[in-house]
């Protein structure tokens, strides 16, 4: 594989209709999806020379960032009805020549910030909420 436009990483907010559309967070300059799992410890006495033994399951989560220019106010409302519902929206990140991440997560939180002599920018977080899927 060769390398990829960072811009190319898009963050997709569902709209809840079915068949559900998307709509692309726009003006985001830097994006990050991360992968988590919590070790699940069981050693015990009886664990061999007392080495350290991990269940194989644990629990699996998934967190996302972005951060960029506000410039979209059909993203910007279904970002701040999303916030202020405290709902759970499906969501797709689109990673360039690797497949698309979907599934339901909560907008942890939104900000907006506005130098007097800047552009407005957003920042924004997700948290998983439940079980995610991937299609290359």
């Amino acid at each position: 594989m060769s390398a990829q436009r960072g811009r190319d990483l898009l963050i997709k907010i569902g709209d809840g209709a079915t068949p559900e559309a998307f709509t692309t967070v726009a003006g985001l300059r830097a994006t990050t999806l991360a992968f988590n799992a919590t070790n699940v410890d069981i050693t015990n006495a009886d664990s061999a020379d007392q080495w350290r033994e991990l269940l194989a399951a644990g629990v699996k989560s998934a967190a996302i960032s972005g951060s960029g220019v506000f410039k979209d106010a059909a993203s910007d409302a279904a970002l701040r009805a999303a916030f202020f519902a405290q709902a759970i929206c499906n969501w797709q990140i689109v990673i360039p020549d690797f497949g698309t991440v979907s599934g339901p997560f909560k907008l942890a939180s939104l900000q907006y910030e506005g130098p007097y002599d800047g552009e407005v920018k957003i920042a924004l977080s997700l948290a998983s909420a439940g079980a995610l899927s991937f299609a290359a």
